[in-house]
This record gives structure tokens, sequence and C-alpha cells, in this order.
């Protein structure tokens, strides 16, 4: 097992992901925040709230949206689904999609689907934690990427919360 980030690293790719959020979005005007059930909510919750403290004028639109009946494997294993929370209309707005790992990129292909039953944005950007570029399965790429890593097929990424496993760090299996 090798340790990719650790606690202190993790916060500050966290800081470092909300303020190129911002840097991209400077007023946030008609751009909202979707994290991606299940793992992907833990780094979105902790994004909105950097940039939260970075912007004083009112609330960020966040969502979480599950994509368990999207997903292309979801004959293959049995899926728990999630909460979709998405109080709002994303109907021409920007939507920043936010989830942990970037791997085939097939988790992303599902959630643009899921994204549709909500409306149609103007554009969609993606935000990760860590890529593994080498690894993609259909043409996605991220925006907005903390840390870049290159694996082979057996290796799994883990990342780890404080509120889901009492420990913050990304470690490489």
């Amino acid at each position: 097992m090798k340790t990719i980030l650790t606690a202190p690293q993790l916060a500050i790719t966290v800081k470092r992901l909300a303020h190129q959020i911002l840097e991209n979005n400077p007023t946030l005007t008609d751009t909202v925040l979707i994290g991606l059930q299940p793992r992907g909510v833990f780094l979105s919750n902790r994004i909105v709230q950097e940039v939260q403290a970075l912007v004083t004028s009112g609330s960020i639109p966040y969502g979480q949206l599950d994509i368990t009946f999207y997903r292309d494997d979801v004959r293959k294993s049995l899926h728990i689904a999630n909460k979709t929370d998405i109080p709002f209309s994303i109907e021409n707005k920007r939507v920043i999609l936010i989830d942990d790992v970037l791997y085939t990129g097939r988790t992303i292909r599902a959630a643009l689907d899921a994204l549709l039953d909500f409306g149609r944005p103007s554009q969609v950007s993606l935000c990760v934690l860590i890529d593994r570029r080498f690894s993609r399965e259909l043409p996605i790429q991220p925006d907005y990427t903390g840390k870049t890593i290159d694996t082979i097929i057996s290796q799994k990424v883990k990342v780890c919360w404080q509120e889901r496993d009492g420990v913050d760090e990304v470690v490489l299996e």
C-alpha cells in the first residue's frame, strides 16, 4: 500500500480545487455544483464548504446525484441506490460534476445521462480528486484535477474520508 495523499495534502488539494472553480466562475452566477453519490459527495461537501467560505454573496446551488440506475453495469452486480437531491433547475446552468476518482469514465457517462432528467445545462465541467489517466475507456477528461496518477489495472485507488473511514487519505493498493 502506497500513500498518495496524506490528510494535510488532501486538505490543500480540496482548497486548490475550490480556488480553481472560483477562478473559472468568479461570480458563480448560473453555476451549480453537483456531487456524485456515493463517494463524490464527501469531496463535494468539502469543496462547497471551501467555496462558501471564499464567497460571501448568498448560498451556492449544490446538489447530489445518484447514478445507480443509469450505470451500464447495473445488471451485473447489486447496487444500492443513494439519494438524489437537486432542489433547483439545471436548465441553461453551468454544472460542475464532482467525483472522487476518474477511472474508466463510465460513472461520468452515467452522470451525464442522469443530468438530462433535471434539464439541459449550458455547460458541464468535471472536478475530480484523483485522475487515473491511462485507464479511460471513454473519451472523458476532467476540467479540475486534484492529482493525476499512473496505475496498472490491478491497482485500486482508495479515498478515505474522516466522516466515513475515520481518516483523511488517499492510498494505492
